[in-house]
């Protein structure tokens, strides 16, 4: 893909700074820089000079200018950067003067990405690594998403992909057989052989759903009866008042969400309605909302506060058991961990309880599948698979598992972008910084 056009964005944050960054990419790179500096300095080395309006050659600033051929370049096209002083006129006077070149415009939000998708440098799943980068928010998200750009993923699944071309390429062979009699018997384990392991090796990803934790967070909900001390809770883990407290039953009708980092790992705190009977509609609906965040929780925290002996807890995957008020009420043997949230007290040993919850279902970072889309290709892969040797140990149709191959490389190919993924790009892009 080669472009008319060439674009330019900040790829620095606005504001007032000390140095803004400029992306510009395209064929006039080399010609901008030339009409604004004078000449392009050599590939790939920073240099001084004065950026000058080209309309009026009136100096605009001294910048630090590097220019970059492609398609060694990010984009793989003519790319250059100009560091300029980050005040906000001389912002604005720099892409004015951009903006009077002909052919070139300002980029469209994530289109130098997309440039480089494009243009070969990337391939889908490391384009949803540096978006991941981008929105990272603790450690570990951060280190799962180096990962993905690096390659796990796409890697991983260009290799799926080239094992069953190559099962293609041997079902399409035995065809060849078909007038001659069966399939040849070491050609046909050659096959299963492949399918086995391409099939146990997407198994194995499926299996583990940690990376998708990882990237969204782990979902923890505090559930109890009204006045269990949740909202109070809430506040002491988010380190800020999120929640209205009241000595009042029923405070909290809705669900308040906090986003949170414990270990470096990414948690959603969800404080919910107090659960108990009511005639109110209002708070029915606030406790079927906390009935239902609780069942699809990864953990759920069921405060049990000095009169809650006869409170049932919800359907949950895992819960713990917490007794709170601790100054108020003995430690009691039926729970997990006492705390009083208003003094502190327990709170230490609470973390630690929930930091090793979330590093256990998150895993350490081995997963290969981190969004719902690679989770759908890779199911439809495994599925096709599972088809294509069921037919061949039946010695159904050797079409029929062909056309089965075929359609499961389709499927690993949209992992990385080799199939038409046009919507799921626009969306993708779109959600990017203007300069990235």
């Amino acid at each position: 893909m080669r472009s008319d056009d060439t674009i330019f964005a900040i790829a620095s944050g606005h504001g007032r700074s000390a140095v803004c960054l400029i992306r510009i990419s395209g064929p006039a790179s080399r010609h901008l820089l030339e009409r604004m500096t004078g000449g392009s300095p050599e590939p790939r080395r920073a240099v001084v000079r004065t950026l000058r309006d080209p309309r009026t050659g009136d100096p605009l600033d001294q910048a630090l200018v590097l220019w970059m051929p492609g398609p060694g370049s990010f984009t793989g096209e003519d790319q250059a950067e100009l560091h300029i002083h980050g005040g906000l006129a001389t912002r604005s006077a720099v892409l004015r003067a951009l903006s009077s070149i002909e052919n070139c415009r300002p980029a469209e939000a994530g289109e130098f990405t997309r440039r480089a998708f494009l243009n070969g440098r990337m391939d889908l799943s490391r384009v949803e690594g540096l978006a991941d980068i981008i929105d990272a928010e603790t450690e570990a998200q951060r280190r799962q998403a180096i990962l993905q750009l690096g390659g796990r993923l796409g890697n991983a699944a260009e290799e799926w992909r080239e094992s069953i071309l190559q099962v293609l390429a041997l079902l399409e062979a035995s065809l060849d057989f078909s007038d001659e009699g069966d399939v040849p018997e070491d050609l046909e384990a050659d096959i299963l052989r492949m399918i086995d392991r391409v099939q146990g090796e997407i198994g194995r990803a499926l299996a583990n759903r940690s990376g998708e934790r990882l990237r969204e967070g782990l979902t923890v909900v505090l559930a109890g009866p009204p006045n269990a001390g949740k909202s109070t809770l809430l506040n002491a883990l988010a380190q800020r008042d999120v929640a209205i407290v009241s000595p009042i039953a029923g405070t909290t009708r809705d669900v308040i969400e906090v986003h949170c980092d414990l270990g470096g790992l990414p948690v959603i705190i969800v404080d919910t309605a107090g659960l108990r009977e009511s005639a109110d509609l209002i708070e029915q609906e606030g406790v079927s909302r906390a009935l239902a965040r609780a069942q699809d929780a990864d953990l759920v925290l069921w405060l049990v506060p000095p009169d809650g002996e006869e409170s049932a807890p919800p359907s949950a995957r895992r819960l713990l058991k917490v007794g709170t008020k601790a100054d108020l009420q003995p430690s009691r043997q039926d729970c997990d961990v006492m705390i009083a949230a208003a003094t502190g007290e327990g709170l230490p040993d609470l973390i630690a309880r929930l930091e090793a919850e979330a590093a256990s279902l998150m895993g350490q970072g081995d997963a290969v599948i981190t969004r719902e889309r690679h989770r759908n290709a890779l199911g439809r892969a495994h599925e096709g698979l599972a088809r294509a040797r069921a037919m061949l140990e039946s010695q159904g149709p050797l079409e029929l598992a062909a056309e089965e191959a075929r359609l499961v490389t389709r499927a690993i190919g949209e992992i990385t972008g080799r199939v038409d993924v046009e919507d799921m790009l626009d969306r993708l892009f779109s959600s990017f910084c203007i300069g990235k």
